[in-house]
């Protein structure tokens, strides 16, 4: 790796003693800070599993899946990335030890390495760091914050912290810095135990890591001895060592805790940008609005059973922004379990002072008859609803079965045989065999004018990201219609259904699309401020 390599600095994020410490919003919440500094900035994640992506691992091991604009079923610590920082995500972003290896082993099958020997060293190291350097160069940032997934210690993480430690070799610790993620535990009795820490650090140290800055875990603040043991121990700059504490109401806290503490500060100066000034008035002003809300409005959120928070994550993030920043509303979101409903004729108690419903997009027909109950007690009780995904092709086989009489209206997802197959795969809407292409990644969409989408978007074409298999069939479009459920938006490209609205109703609007992957904290999706705004007028 020669010198002319090095066009951006590089923060390698790595943590010790066990997972889910938040790294992924850790490393967001630096890379926002040095925006708010004036520097342009990549964010990175490496994971150590196997998987090419994470498009097959279940959210209830790994939280949802983030789709970019290009298409990558991602990790969801890159809607992190995109939510807190203006970063542009895409498949070079997110690299896992399966896909990796998928292509050194490609790169052997075509001849490409002369007849060596292929190793993980020096083969799989160097594919790291092509994968690490080239979200650097492609970019052009100034800084590239790379994430490094799971734990040190960890043996599917060897061969990405030896990348790491090569690369803070090659570029020079003046180009690099490594920030590492650690626990501080409060025992019984209240004492903070700080070895946990020196473990974790010790581990990096004997993979050839030498930590710059320490970022602590922890329930509260470190007190500056503490800090200065840590420091002693763990053999860094006593003001290198920070704490990372458990936050209030909102991770949008993180950023401007770690600017009062100097984190920014910090890592400004090991990479040479002093003399930059971290202005910080953006989060500010938005906790402004987080910690002084005006109205309550609760949303029941329609899911599979006992459903993980991540599981929706950038949906629950997504009605938030929404809440307050456009409206100053405190959010309350009330978790259903779909499952639980198909066991009670009678659901509303569940809905009980519920101001708008939400059914995100789901696979599988577990809890299918509950999701469509949600469905239906929105329609028939004129509570503001938003399909997304499934959500919205319940909307059409809820019509079909409610208001035709079509008793087998149904997804061929669960059911291959059913008569009235409202949704299915495009090719089996054309007579052809099913081979079941995952649409992925942004499409234009073409709104219908005179929709309530039409007023929502304001313009006549928009760009929206997608993730299904299924479609409507557009042979009912007609029933549809007729029955008081409106096409409101199609397809550009093939002309599939993209968005249905009920023509008679207050707020109640499913779309194909995702859009909750283009959120930000500062600037909501326009489909969620608007779904936010109906549900805040139904108790005015």
């Amino acid at each position: 790796m020669g010198k002319s390599f090095v066009m951006s600095k590089y923060i390698l994020v790595t943590s010790g003693v066990c997972s889910s410490l938040g790294k992924g919003v850790a490393s967001s919440s630096i890379g926002s800070l040095l925006e708010c500094s004036g520097l342009k900035i990549a964010m990175m994640k490496c994971d150590p599993y196997i998987n090419v992506d994470a498009g097959n691992i279940s959210p209830y091991q790994h939280g949802e899946v983030f789709v970019t604009e290009d298409g990558a079923e991602t990790d969801l610590d890159l809607g992190n990335f995109s939510r807190f920082t203006n970063a542009k995500i895409t498949n070079d972003n997110c690299i896992s030890i399966g896909k990796v290896y998928d292509n050194v082993i490609r790169n052997e099958r075509a001849g490409r390495y002369n007849g060596r020997t292929v190793q993980v060293i020096p083969h799989i190291t160097d594919e790291i760091k092509r994968s690490i350097l080239r979200v650097g160069s492609q970019s052009g940032a100034d800084v590239v914050i790379v994430e490094i997934g799971g734990t040190v210690g960890d043996i599917e993480s060897i061969p990405f912290l030896e990348a790491a430690r090569q690369l803070i070799h090659e570029l020079g610790k003046t180009n690099t810095a490594a920030v590492h993620l650690t626990l501080v535990p409060i025992i019984t009795g209240g004492e903070l135990k700080t070895k946990p820490t020196q473990h974790s650090v010790k581990q990096l140290q004997e993979a050839g890591i030498q930590p710059d800055i320490l970022l602590c875990r922890c329930e509260t603040t470190l007190e500056e001895n503490l800090r200065k043991k840590v420091a002693l121990f763990c053999n860094v700059a006593p003001g290198a060592v920070f704490t990372s504490t458990d936050v209030t109401n909102s991770i949008y806290e993180l950023p401007v805790l770690f600017h009062e503490q100097g984190i920014d500060t910090a890592i400004l100066k090991k990479l040479g940008y002093a003399e930059r000034k971290c202005i910080i008035k953006p989060w500010t002003d938005f906790l402004a609005r987080l910690n002084n809300p005006g109205k309550k409005v609760i949303i029941a959120m329609v899911g599979k059973k006992d459903y993980l928070d991540n599981c929706y994550k950038s949906v629950r993030e997504s009605l938030f922004h929404a809440a307050i920043t456009s409206f100053g509303a405190a959010l309350e979101i009330r978790k259903i379990d779909a499952e639980t409903l198909e066991s009670f004729s009678d659901i509303s108690p569940y809905f009980e002072n519920v101001d708008g419903i939400v059914v995100p997009g789901n696979y599988g027909q577990r809890g299918f008859l509950g999701l469509l109950a949600a469905v239906k007690y929105a329609r028939e009780h004129a509570i503001p609803y938003l399909g997304i995904d499934l959500g919205m092709q319940l909307m059409a086989i809820e019509t079909g079965r409610s208001l035709l009489g079509w008793e087998d209206a149904d997804s061929t997802e669960f059911m291959q045989t059913c008569k009235h197959a409202v949704i299915s795969l495009p090719e089996e809407q054309a007579g052809l065999s099913a081979a079941g292409m995952m649409k992925l990644g942004a499409s234009s969409v073409i709104i219908r004018k005179g929709t309530k989408l039409s007023a929502i978007y304001k313009k006549e074409a928009v760009t929206e990201r997608h993730r299904s298999k299924y479609t409507f069939d557009r042979r009912y479009s007609g029933d549809m219609k007729n029955n008081g459920l409106i096409t409101s938006a199609t397809a550009a490209a093939d002309g599939q259904t993209e968005a249905f609205e009920w023509d008679k109703h207050p707020w109640g609007i499913g779309v194909q699309f995702h859009p909750e992957f283009a959120s930000r904290p500062t600037k909501p999706h326009p489909l969620f401020t608007a779904f936010i705004e109906a549900a805040l007028n139904v108790h005015p």
